[in-house]
């Protein structure tokens, strides 16, 4: 096994690590964003609201968000590969008892539930065991696993349109949980390391004496991970609780404009070929968008979180002039410009977590940012299903999505002037002190 020193491989059979985690994102995160083409049919068979439809959404957003925790824990009690298998597993239950379409009870607790858990327990551990597998090139690694999701939801959205169309939804559902049970057989890829002290390999190599190696790293498999995972004093932090409500602000959201995509479509009298392929335009400027911002925040030029908040700033924008589309060439242009400051959002929006509260705690910050931002996964989707149903129109919903977007900017900029005012702060704290010393150390302080 290569993966035995307490150095990440950051190459070799980490890229096998990586495709298998590309796949799960395609085969999880996808599925969930192409999930609006199935809205309005199930709609039309129960005969419901669409505020009442959309909860079967909000039920997966919410328990994908809320199973990140649990996965995190599963991942640490037993492996990464285990979770991503045992996902699958919830994942194909999901999609295959909803074929049944019994009631909308009955999708919410299948397609909705169940289904979100297989996601949460198949895409949590493939992100955190990437990150895992590289170090140097983590940023690279992410990024292709990530852009698994928009590759596949290119391609999802005119096939699952094609399924509709031949086999009805419920039999379309059927395929598609068939389909999910590779997630399977991306799990059994994704070969667990000998150690899990990756995120901080040189302070283990400098502490841990040669002879007591082998005993300090069967420590460190059993314990910094659980201690991390459960650290939930970090909602005590200031910086760490504006960066959640910004986190729930998106969460709102980001699910609505895919959901309400399709049917703004027909209603504009645009025909379904043209409006799957919308879809697909927004996984193909979303797969850019993410390549393109993570490539940039690389180089270092702009700062992360003012990188941030100048891409929420342009995706609310985007919402807000979305609903100004009157064809499908105008939809198509809007839609283009949302998919791609999506992508940069998505991009880089983990990365600022971790700028946040230091690596020494990210993965606590992973749970918890995930958990407490399912609430508004949860809530968003129903409210902008009333506020369409109340104005009778869906661009209603773009415009709610648009406005808590842009409130959610404001969050990230009151960040980052807390950030800077503590810089300051403890600058001036240490003048005086510098200034007490005596001419000799002064002088030592001067010339290193």
């Amino acid at each position: 096994l290569k993966a035995k020193g307490s150095n990440p491989p950051d190459g070799g059979y980490g890229w096998v690590v990586v495709v298998s985690a590309f796949m799960v994102m395609g085969l999880t995160a996808a599925v969930l964003k192409t999930f609006g083409l199935f809205f309005v049919e199930i709609q039309q068979h129960f005969d419901e609201l669409a505020s009442t439809t959309s909860w079967i959404t909000s039920v997966a957003i919410a328990v994908f968000h809320l199973g990140a925790p649990v996965a995190s824990s599963l991942c640490v009690q037993y492996t990464h590969r285990t979770v991503v298998i045992t996902g699958g597993l919830l994942a194909f239950s999901g999609m295959a008892l909803g074929f049944f379409g019994l009631n909308m009870v009955w999708m919410y607790a299948t397609t909705g539930f169940l289904q979100g858990l297989g996601i949460s327990f198949s895409w949590t551990p493939a992100i955190s065991i990437v990150s895992h597998y590289f170090s140097k090139k983590r940023a690279l690694a992410n990024a292709i696993a990530s852009a698994g999701e928009c590759a596949f939801a290119f391609v999802f959205g005119p096939f699952f349109q094609w399924l509709i169309s031949q086999y009805g939804w419920e039999g379309s559902l059927l395929i598609i949980g068939g389909i999910q049970l590779n997630i399977c057989v991306c799990g059994v890829l994704m070969r667990p390391l000998a150690s899990s002290c990756l995120l901080e390999a040189s302070h283990c190599e400098t502490e841990t004496p040669l002879g007591n190696s082998a005993s300090r790293r069967d420590k460190e498999d059993k314990s910094p991970i659980m201690h991390k995972t459960f650290n939930w004093m970090l909602v005590r932090r200031t910086e760490f609780v504006l960066y959640a409500i910004f986190g729930i602000l998106a969460a709102m959201s980001f699910f609505v404009p895919p959901l309400f995509l399709v049917p703004l479509s027909y209603r504009l009298g645009i025909d379904e070929s043209w409006t799957a392929s919308l879809l697909s335009i927004l996984a193909m400027v979303d797969f850019g968008g993410r390549l393109l911002c993570g490539w940039y925040a690389n180089l270092h030029v702009t700062k992360t979180i003012h990188l941030l908040a100048m891409t929420i700033t342009l995706i609310s924008t985007s919402l807000m002039l979305l609903p100004l589309a009157n064809n499908y060439l105008s939809l198509a242009i809007f839609t283009g410009f949302y998919g791609f400051f999506f992508g940069t959002t998505v991009a880089i929006h983990i990365t600022v977590l971790a700028d946040v509260v230091g690596m020494p705690e990210f993965d606590s910050a992973l749970g918890l940012f995930m958990f407490i931002r399912s609430t508004g996964g949860f809530v968003g989707p129903p409210l902008a299903g009333l506020i369409v149903d109340m104005a009778g129109d869906y661009r209603a919903g773009f415009y709610m999505a648009g406005a808590t977007l842009f409130l959610s900017a404001g969050f990230v900029i009151t960040l980052d002037r807390l950030q800077q005012r503590k810089k300051r702060g403890s600058k001036i704290r240490t003048k005086p002190e510098k200034s007490t010393l005596p001419y000799p150390s002064f002088h030592i302080l001067k010339h290193q």
